[in-house]
This record gives C-alpha cells, structure tokens and sequence, in this order.
C-alpha cells in the first residue's frame, strides 16, 4: 500500500515491480518491461495505464544536468517568512518562486524555516542581488534566509 497525504492506494506486488522499474527506466518499452515484470505486453500496458489514471504515475520527464546547462552554484536556501506575515505573504513568496526561473525546487516545510529551495545562479553575486530584491519587497516577509551551496550530488531519486 503506498500512502499519501491526499489518499492511500493499494497496489499489488506487480503494480509495485511495475512503478520499480520505470522509476529508473522511464522509456523503457512494454514489451521490455512486460518481461521484467513477468506479464504479457497487454496487461502489462493495461496496468500502466491504470496507474496513470489512478494519478500513481503523473508523468514522465527527462532529468537534466543542470551544471551544463547552467554552469554556476546550486544552493539549498531555507526562508523564514516573519511570524505575523500570514498566509497572503505565502501566496506572495509562492507566487515570487514560481516565476524565478533560478529556482528549480520550491517545498513548504515545517520546523524553523517555512520553506525549503534548491537554486542555481551564476555565482554568489547572482545570488545575492536575487535575494535582496526578495527582502526589499514588502509583500514577501522575508524574515531569514539560510544558504548552503551544494559541493557535489551524491544520490539522486535516479538513483
């Protein structure tokens, strides 16, 4: 069974083997994964697709290196939002993300820091003139950001 926090599906051991094998191989042919799940191509594609429609597999997508396509600094930012700046200063920051094309990942998050960012700027100058526009704004709330540049990728969700 696979729970999430809108509902919780329950799958069955092929079903699982099924989401295995195309989370590492995501193009990989139904005469190819009908195999490694020890299905025929039929069932096996009737499976898949029941499994999109059910929103288990929402889509497919390529992972790019993003280093050589922008060379630069990718950082992890933690952002505290102020205590009083409620939830229109969330809408606002959300909004403000969503547009900056320097954010790749954006996730709300609990503990001391409201939200979690995974970044890529030219350099530290890039990413400091982008966070001061941010905390110069009125309508953000910024109250703390917290940076940590990435030294290297040990593991993706590739991997």
């Amino acid at each position: 069974m696979i729970e999430t926090a809108e509902s919780s599906v329950s799958l069955d051991r092929i079903d699982q083997a099924i989401l295995e094998v195309l989370r590492h191989e995501g193009r990989i042919t139904y005469q190819k994964l009908s195999e490694r799940v020890h299905l025929t191509p039929r069932p096996c594609l009737e499976r898949v697709r029941k499994l999109e429609r059910m929103g288990v597999i929402r889509g497919y997508s390529a992972i790019i290196d993003q280093r050589k396509l922008t060379p630069g600094l990718s950082l992890l930012v933690l952002v505290a939002l102020s205590n009083q700046s409620g939830r229109a200063a969330q809408k606002a920051f959300e909004a403000k993300v969503r547009s900056c094309p320097q954010v790749l990942e954006c996730r709300l998050i609990s503990g001391a820091f409201d939200y979690s960012l995974r970044m890529r700027c030219r350099d530290m100058e890039h990413y400091r003139v982008l966070t001061e526009t941010w905390f110069n704004d009125p309508e953000l709330h910024i109250d703390k950001l917290v940076s940590h540049p990435e030294l290297a990728m040990v593991k993706t969700a590739k991997e």
